[in-house]
C-alpha cells in the first residue's frame, strides 16, 4: 500500500495491536533478511507447476520481487504448490507493451540491474563463478523453448549450471532453486549493502500487517477518515 510516513506510522500503531507480539517480531526478523539486490524474471512461463514452485522458491530464499514477462503465454499458479506464498512478495508482470520483454529489461537496467540470461552461450559463465558486483536480474525462459531472441540479445551476461548427466536440461523450477540458492549464500557473505534499506521495510511491514488481519480495506478507509484523507 502506498502511503506516507505520518500515515504509515499511524496506521501501523493500531495495527500492533491487533497482532500477537510474536508475529510483529516474524515480520521484523524476515524484513532484515529480505533483498532487492538480487530478482528473479521469469519469461513466458506457462505450465501451473513451474510458476507455483519459482515463486515458493523466490520467497523462501528472501527475493522480494518476481518479474513476470506474458508475450505468449499468461502467467498461471497452482494455489496447491504454492501455499500462500505469492502474497509476501511482489510480483511485477509486463503484458502490455508490443515488447514486454524489452520493457521489462529496460526498466530494471534503469534501476541498475544487471541482466543475467541462464542460458548456454560462448560467453557463459558458470552460476557459481557469477560476480555479484552489481544488483542482478536472474532471468529463466520459457518450457521447451528457453529465453528468446530478444532476451538473449539485451542480456549482460549468460550463465548456466552444472550438468553431470545425459539430459539436456534442469526443469525451470529446479534451476531457478538451484541459482538463488547458490546466489543468496554468496550475496549474504559478500555483498555489504544487500537488505532492504528502511524505507523499504517500512513499507513492507504494512502490507505485511494489513495482509494479516480480517478486512484490511475496511481497517484503511477507517484510518484515512480518522486522518481526515477521505
Amino acid at each position: 500500500m502506498k502511503a506516507d510516513k505520518h500515515t504509515r506510522n499511524y496506521m501501523l500503531g493500531h495495527l500492533k495491536e491487533m497482532i500477537s507480539e510474536e508475529r510483529w517480531q516474524k515480520f521484523h526478523h524476515i524484513l532484515d533478511l529480505r533483498t532487492r539486490y538480487l530478482t528473479v524474471v521469469l519469461e513466458d512461463i506457462f505450465q501451473p507447476h513451474n510458476a507455483s514452485a519459482v515463486i515458493r522458491t523466490c520467497e523462501l530464499m528472501g527475493i522480494q520481487d518476481l518479474h513476470i514477462i506474458e508475450n505468449r503465454n499468461i502467467y498461471e499458479t497452482n494455489r496447491d504448490i504454492v501455499v500462500g506464498s505469492d502474497k509476501w512478495i511482489n510480483m511485477h508482470k509486463y503484458s502490455k507493451s508490443e515488447n514486454n520483454t524489452l520493457q521489462c529489461f529496460t526498466k530494471l537496467k534503469g534501476k541498475g540491474y544487471k541482466i543475467v540470461a541462464t542460458t548456454p552461450h560462448k560467453d557463459d559463465s558458470l552460476i557459481t563463478e557469477l560476480p555479484l558486483d552489481k544488483k542482478t536480474a536472474i532471468v529463466f525462459g520459457t518450457e521447451g523453448d528457453g529465453l528468446s531472441e530478444t532476451a538473449i540479445e539485451h542480456a549482460d551476461a549468460f550463465v548456466k549450471i552444472p550438468m553431470y548427466g545425459f539430459t539436456e536440461s534442469y526443469n525451470i523450477s529446479v534451476s531457478a532453486a538451484l541459482c538463488l540458492y547458490e546466489l543468496t549464500g554468496r550475496m549474504r557473505r559478500e555483498v555489504k549493502n544487500w537488505q532492504l534499506s528502511q524505507q523499504e521495510k517500512d513499507i513492507l511491514l504494512l502490507d505485511y500487517a494489513l495482509k494479516s488481519i480480517k478486512n484490511p480495506k475496511t481497517f484503511v478507509h477507517r484510518m484515512k477518515m480518522e486522518l481526515g484523507l477521505t
